[in-house]
């Protein structure tokens, strides 16, 4: 089964956070963590990685936090999937043509490099800008319910009952 792993993904709920910020906006971990539904276990060794590979700045102490290093519009989902996971590819016959006896006639070894290009290729296009451009969409197309129709008269009618 092709998987991205639990801190890929909790990478990308922070980089998708911290990118929905003004830019400039230092963040506590503490924060992105509660929002993001990240394990305390895991917070600081994923921010850490981030921040080693140049998608964040850290900043410790009472006013520290967390950054974004570039706009959301510079940094790609390949980058901070690569970043964890290593190169995508989906068979060893695409690294290793040369270790596979059927590689010069195999058309399986084909798609393979045409369908992990295909995966690299959406993935590189895929911004955090555009993602948070996405969340807004989906924010917005949310109805929500009018608070005055919680109101206990309305929509009920009342029955008046004889008081004796």
């Amino acid at each position: 089964m092709l998987k991205i792993n639990r801190q890929t993904d909790y990478a990308v709920r922070i980089i998708l956070s911290l990118s929905k910020r003004p830019g400039g906006t230092r963040v506590p971990t503490s924060e992105i963590q509660r929002e993001m539904l990240i394990p305390p276990a895991l917070i600081q060794r994923i921010v850490a990685e981030l921040a080693s590979g140049g998608f964040i700045l850290t900043q410790a102490g009472r006013d520290g936090g967390i950054t974004l290093a570039y706009p959301p519009a510079q940094i790609t989902l390949l980058q901070v999937v690569e970043h964890f996971e290593g190169t995508i590819f989906l068979s060893d016959c695409v690294v290793k043509p040369e270790d596979c006896p059927f590689s010069t006639r195999c058309p399986v070894t084909r798609r393979w490099a045409r369908l992990k290009n295909t995966i690299r290729d959406e993935l590189d296009r895929t911004t955090f800008q555009e993602l948070v451009d996405d969340a807004l969409a989906i924010e917005s197309e949310l109805i929500l319910p009018d608070p005055t129709a919680l109101k206990s008269d309305s929509g009920i009618n009342k029955i008046d009952l004889p008081v004796e």
